[in-house]
């Protein structure tokens, strides 16, 4: 029996050595794993350990309100339901995603691709799955919500714009941040799914109209049920914005464009206060606050007639007869004409090989300069360019600010084009033709300018020359009234041309509108005097048989562009104004008309019914 048990001990003693390595492995990979959960990943797992029973839910802050110049609203907040699912929460409770789906009258797979696609979220963030929702479907979310274990219906602050379209393209719209916004804000920090400014107003003021966000922690149940708040951190609001525009002449504005589609821009000549912004067609901002439909989004970038861009500033037209400034002043200054300067217009310009029309077909005889302008002479400012020449045109051109950005402080401003010799040598590698200069001398063919620069042009010539930066907000202030930023006029340049020279134009725009053959006599108002100038800009080349009277019978997209730039009262101007009918036939009756509207409602003057002999008239109907 001794020996047994000795061979007993004898084998246990082999083994012994195995075992205490065994255990000993054991207990080093027990050491191991808990000096990883504890210690590498001890705070992650403590995180999610509280964030199963205590959670943050973020507040949002109210945006700053618009307002026009009185102070009244055109842009604030109101309260909106928003429904959130938490995905971590769901995964016990897969028949949430189909009940909610139900109630809320969507397609499940909608939410769970929303579920699914959802980056960089921290864990237990809760997404978004319907916003704005009606108050029955509140009703029905709220008394099922105990058997909806992951759903959360919170009041958000959405944008409301109670004027629909009004001035759309200046204020611009919201929509939610994407990765490449939220990389590029560092300044400022955004969280996923936050709505930011686009475009627009909402876009450039960004930074002081947003808000900072505060928040709520709350203690949660095991089926992510509120039990009880822990802490609150009040949202701030965001800064007001009060705009230079005027609502009622925005109205006005508006309305005066009725069906038609194009751009009017009107400002304070002595500031470069915008007071009103059209932009047509337009679109409804309140669209993309709720998240733009895929279809709405398509139907607004395939329109053709472009309802996204700020025509005013992004639209690029042959400036027409409006331009016969330019040429004038250019005339004037080198002294290639003197006021008395005639020519002779027998309704055409034998040039080369072909013959340049001017819009009266019968012509105007023999002419002088203030005549010429009155009436918007052709034949007098093809032979005007002639001896000027190219390059000193485009030195005038420039300056008055026409082929660069203006430099308004809204998005995507374009610089528009005017050619001289270099500029055509550099772009196509041919040189200029004098042909060219005739066309180039009424505002056709390369140039190129956006109704603000035309608005600039305008005001320069209305204030003899001085130009101030067109702009659109006035102040900032904070949410109890008090001036944080104001925006002083800012003088941009003075044109280098003679008080006379300014004298001599000042006063044939005056007639354009109110001599009995003035080409704008559509804009005249019997308190006030108004100068300016009429101009229509070709889209194609017509051919040589083509009345004026035919234009009715060309396709839309062929017909020309309708230009009237104005400013009033002569003797001390308040307003200017530039206004573009796209494919509106002629300035004298498409364009002009429209500005007659909001110089008289801005003045606070009646407009006049102007007395025309009838065949005047319906010649003048017709007038560049």
């Amino acid at each position: 029996m001794m020996e047994l048990n000795t061979q007993r001990m004898e084998d246990f003693k082999g083994i012994y050595k195995y075992l205490v390595i065994f255990i000993g492995l054991a207990f080093f990979l027990i050491f191991i794993r808990l000096w990883s959960l504890q210690v590498l990943k001890g705070s992650d797992l403590r995180r999610l350990s509280e964030n199963n029973c205590i959670r943050l839910r973020e507040n949002p802050a109210d945006r700053g309100m618009l307002l026009d110049r009185n102070g009244r609203i055109l842009a604030h907040n109101r309260p909106s339901y928003e429904v959130y699912l938490v995905p971590e929460d769901l995964k016990v409770n897969p028949g949430v995603v189909m009940e909610v789906a139900r109630l809320l009258n969507i397609p499940p797979e909608e939410i769970e691709e929303r579920l699914r696609t959802q980056k960089r979220r921290a864990p237990f963030k809760p997404v978004k799955i319907k916003s704005d929702i009606k108050w029955n479907e509140l009703v029905l979310l709220e008394s099922n919500r105990v058997h909806l274990p992951g759903l959360i219906v919170d009041v958000r602050p959405r944008r409301a714009y109670d004027y629909g379209e009004l001035a759309s393209h200046l204020i611009g719209y919201l929509g939610e941040i994407d990765e490449n916004e939220l990389k590029q804000a560092k300044e400022a920090t955004y969280r996923m799914g936050a709505l930011i400014g686009k475009y627009g107003v909402e876009y450039r003021w960004e930074n002081d109209l947003r808000g900072v966000d505060g928040g709520r922690q709350i203690e949660v149940d095991a089926l992510g049920r509120e039990i009880r708040p822990l802490g609150t951190v009040e949202p701030f609001p965001g800064n007001n914005l009060i705009l230079t525009i005027d609502l009622d002449l925005q109205q006005t504005a508006e309305e005066a464009f009725q069906d038609k589609n194009g751009a009017l821009i009107a400002m304070d000549p002595k500031t470069g206060h915008i007071l009103a912004m059209v932009s047509k067609p337009s679109f409804p901002p309140d669209i993309f606050a709720r998240n733009i439909l895929q279809e709405e989004w398509k139907s607004l970038v395939e329109n053709p007639h472009h309802p996204l861009q700020n025509k005013g500033i992004q639209g690029q037209y042959p400036a027409g007869s409006v331009f016969k400034i330019v040429t004038a002043i250019a005339g004037l200054e080198s002294g290639m004409i003197t006021p008395n300067t005639q020519f002779n217009c027998t309704g055409a310009f034998h040039y080369g090989n072909r013959d340049f029309r001017c819009w009266k077909q019968g012509g105007h005889g023999a002419i002088s300069l203030h005549r010429a302008i009155v009436e918007s002479c052709d034949v007098y400012f093809y032979q005007v360019g002639l001896k000027v020449g190219v390059d000193l045109i485009a030195q005038y051109a420039n300056e008055f600010g026409l082929g660069k950005v203006i430099g308004i402080s809204l998005p995507h401003e374009k610089s528009g084009t005017v050619p001289s010799s270099s500029w055509k040598k550099k772009r196509f590698g041919v040189p200029w033709y004098s042909g060219e200069t005739l066309s180039f001398s009424v505002g056709q063919g390369y140039l190129n300018a956006t109704p603000l620069q035309l608005l600039m042009l305008i005001s320069g010539v209305a204030n003899g020359g001085k130009q101030y930066l067109p702009q659109v907000v006035e102040r900032v202030e904070n949410i109890y009234g008090e001036k944080l930023k104001e925006y002083p006029p800012v003088e941009l340049r003075r044109a280098n041309v003679s008080e006379k020279t300014f004298q001599m134009i000042q006063e044939a725009l005056r007639g354009a509108v109110n001599d009995p053959h003035g080409t704008g006599w559509t804009c005249s108002l019997k308190e006030v005097k108004v100068a300016g100038k009429t101009g229509t800009a070709q889209v194609i080349r017509l051919p040589e048989n083509f009345k004026r009277g035919d234009m009715n019978r060309v396709p839309l997209k062929f017909r020309d562009h309708a230009w009237f730039a104005a400013y009033a009262p002569f003797e001390d101007p308040k307003i200017s104004i530039a206004v573009l009918v796209e494919h509106g036939g002629f300035g004298a009756s498409a364009a002009a008309p429209i500005a007659k509207k909001v110089i008289a409602k801005y003045l606070n003057v009646e407009p006049s019914s102007p007395v025309k002999a009838k065949e005047t008239e319906n010649d003048l109907d017709h007038a560049d």
